[in-house]
């Protein structure tokens, strides 16, 4: 679906000064490139279509906007709950008198909102010059341009994909670390979930285009990946190797440089033990898990259409920690769904002590206009929902508080980045991920170097909280430094964009802004 629609502005006189080049308009003396930024809402998915945006803008001559007011701001969108659609729409309100103010400036909005709301987004915010889907994402550039050109609202939704996204440009939020998508959509059926919709059955991508992507990024520096699906752990149904996965997690452990890597999201069902064998035998795949249970109840992932039960759940948590002792796993949860009794919200309860989860993305049920969930009776009230939900964080803030406790006094070695904790500034202390994924806060003893985002130290474990833990070397010999080519990886990204490196400072001049929900982080 391909439409142009007239934009309210029509009829105001088009800039006379746009260059012939996209991502550039003439000045007196010069072509100045225009300026973007991606703001992101949504999964790891939608930030790696982000990365996607941004490689293409810059592509066409864009540059990302530094402090200033962006030229073109691109909202990636995500659907999955009610929230979502607030916070597009409020954030486009913002914009309004914005670009009222700014005639050249254009906004655009792409990702799973775009895909499922279509015409109502130009109906709401009138004054959005671009809407594209999520199996279109190379357009963005072109329909920008087309909207200048044509002083009109530009209109273009795909029903199935055009071209792989990993094909396109890619401006990488971090050096260090990458996405690497090893498939699009999704052929599961959860009642609750909209993405199949919107991004269509599964498309798997060969095992050799993802191996050379992963390649392509080491050799620009990355030690980390992370491969990304909606149901990561079916890859290969497309061309019917159901080992396809273990194989392409083994092949990951034969790439010389690459330190670490980890995927997102599996599916229980669909779990295999060939999986769980690759991930303890190949020694770059790191000791950590996320596992989406969404509900301890059998009722209700019946209802659901979850295809495993909680004994299965449980089932795959013993073989992974019995295979991998110090495995850290964490869930997705939902609360409330509809015709949630009480009986069944205390079996999510049980399941989650039982489970032990390091960590838990807990979501009130959201009901969204086009899954079967939304047209179930039973729909519960917001006070019921709220109520359980208080119980169920306060269960799991508990249980990763007591989970965290246990790492006291044990050696990690952790990958420094880029990001600090709230209180880093009076704490002087860095931030860095264990090899388990935990955020662990550190400090660099008196004397002893400072490391770059990319770098990795090894540090003995000194304090414990529920969403992270504190590294404070008492001597410089409790704290050891690998300097990586990550870290000289950052070095090239600071000296390339005019920064001077700064541990634990983020490059000034990304063009991705990223809206994803995170846990709390009760910094120190």
């Amino acid at each position: 679906m391909s439409l142009t629609i007239p934009s309210p502005a029509a009829g105001t006189t088009p800039s006379t000064d746009a260059s012939s080049t996209p991502g550039t308009e003439s000045v007196p003396g010069a072509a100045q490139p225009r300026t973007y930024q991606v703001r992101t809402f949504g999964c790891q998915m939608n930030v790696h279509d982000s990365e996607r945006m941004s490689g293409m803008l810059e592509a066409a001559g864009y540059v990302p906007a530094a402090g200033e007011l962006a030229d073109v701001v691109v909202f990636n969108t995500c659907a999955v709950r009610e929230n979502a659609d607030n916070k597009l729409y409020g954030n486009l309100g913002i914009l309004a008198p914005v670009k009222a103010a700014n005639p050249g400036m254009q906004i655009a909005v792409g990702g799973c909102l775009a895909q499922k709301d279509r015409e109502t987004i130009l109906k709401k915010a009138p004054w959005v010059d671009a809407v594209f889907g999520t199996h279109n994402v190379g357009a963005l550039p072109a329909l920008l341009e087309r909207a200048r050109h044509n002083n009109e609202a530009q209109l273009e939704i795909l029903e199935s994909l055009d071209v792989f996204p990993s094909t396109l440009p890619t401006k990488r939020d971090s050096v260090y670390s990458g996405w690497v998508s090893i498939s699009v959509g999704c052929n599961n059926t959860c009642t609750f979930c909209i993405v199949p919709a919107l991004r269509g059955k599964e498309k798997d991508r060969r095992p050799g285009d993802i191996l050379a992507e992963i390649q392509a990024l080491v050799d620009d520096g990355a030690i980390e990946v992370t491969l990304l699906g909606q149901n990561v752990n079916s890859y290969g149904v497309e061309f019917g190797d159901r080992q396809a996965f273990s194989k392409l997690l083994r092949a990951c452990g034969d790439i010389p440089g690459l330190e670490r890597v980890r995927f997102t999201s599996p599916h229980p069902a669909a779990f295999t033990d060939d999986v769980i064998d690759a991930m303890a035998e190949t020694p770059n795949v790191m000791p950590q898990l996320h596992m989406p249970l969404q509900s301890g109840s059998d009722k209700v992932l019946k209802d659901m259409k979850r295809s495993y039960r909680s004994t299965k759940f449980l089932g795959i948590l013993d073989k992974v920690r019995e295979k991998i002792p110090h495995a850290a796993i964490s869930t997705d949860i939902i609360v409330g769904f509809p015709g949630e009794t009480e009986e069944d919200f205390q079996a999510t309860l049980d399941v989650v002590e039982k489970s032990r989860f390091a960590t838990a993305f807990t979501f009130q049920y959201s009901k969204r206009p086009g899954t079967p969930a939304a047209e179930l009776p039973d729909q519960l009230p917001k006070a019921v929902v709220q109520e359980r939900f208080e119980r169920l964080t306060a269960l799991q803030d508990r249980i990763a508080a007591e989970e965290n406790a246990r790492q006291l006094g044990r050696r990690v070695e952790v990958m420094v980045t880029a990001q600090s904790g709230r209180k880093s500034e009076e704490t002087h202390r860095l931030s860095g991920r264990s090899q388990d994924q935990r955020l662990v806060h550190f400090s660099v003893p008196a004397g002893a170097e400072t490391p770059r985002p990319g770098d990795l130290v090894t540090v003995t474990i000194t304090e414990a909280a529920s969403f992270h833990l504190v590294a404070d070397p008492a001597t410089a010999d409790d704290y050891t430094l690998r300097r990586s080519r990550a870290g000289d990886a950052w070095d090239r990204s600071q000296a390339d964009s005019c920064g001077a490196p700064a541990p634990g400072s983020a490059s000034g001049t990304a063009g991705v802004s990223l809206g994803m929900p995170t846990l709390p982080v009760r910094g120190r």
